[in-house]
Formats: C-alpha cells, sequence, structure tokens
C-alpha cells in the first residue's frame, strides 16, 4: 500500500513538473517581445486574483479575513511583491488578525 501511494506522488510530481519544465527547455533562448513579457509577468496575480476575490464574497463566519486578506495582497503586488511574498504577506496578517 505504501509503495502505491509513493507511485502515485511521484506520478503527480512528475505531471506537474514536465509542463513547467518543458517551455523553459524549449524555449530558453527565445527572447519575447516586451509587451508579451509584461503580459506574462502579470498572470501569476490575476490568477491569483481570480481565485481569491470570488471567495471574499462567500465568507460566512467573519467578512474581514476575507477583506483583511484581500487588501494585504493588493498592497503588497501594488508595491512589487512577488507571488510569494503576496501570499505570505496575506496569511501573516491573517494570522495576527486571528491571534487578536
Amino acid at each position: 500500500m505504501r509503495s502505491e501511494i509513493a507511485w502515485m506522488i511521484l506520478g503527480m510530481g512528475l505531471v506537474t513538473y514536465i509542463p513547467r519544465m518543458l517551455p523553459l527547455a524549449v524555449f530558453h533562448r527565445v527572447k519575447l517581445p516586451p509587451f508579451l513579457q509584461g503580459v506574462l509577468k502579470n498572470v501569476p496575480y490575476a490568477t491569483l486574483g481570480a481565485l481569491i476575490v470570488p471567495g471574499i464574497f462567500f465568507i460566512h463566519e467573519d467578512i474581514w479575513f476575507g477583506v483583511l486578506g484581500f487588501i494585504s495582497a493588493f498592497v503588497a503586488a501594488w508595491l512589487g511583491a512577488n507571488v510569494i511574498v503576496v501570499v505570505l504577506a496575506s496569511v501573516v496578517v491573517l494570522s495576527l488578525y486571528g491571534v487578536i
């Protein structure tokens, strides 16, 4: 049973890694136009917003979790932080809010 789980985890890792690695390996020498680079640079933020913003409106317990999480993520992104920092900023703000 444990070997099946290990093989499944390995398979899932490969399935998620290969589509990310292939474009890098194939197109590493291709220079994209500045406009396309700018568009692609904003895709993670757009995706993050598309995932988070609708969730704000479905919080039933405490709406401030959604509002504060959104505001902290928005401010971090506006200041130019990368996606990981944006997510961590929201987690830290909401962790502090949960303690209060």
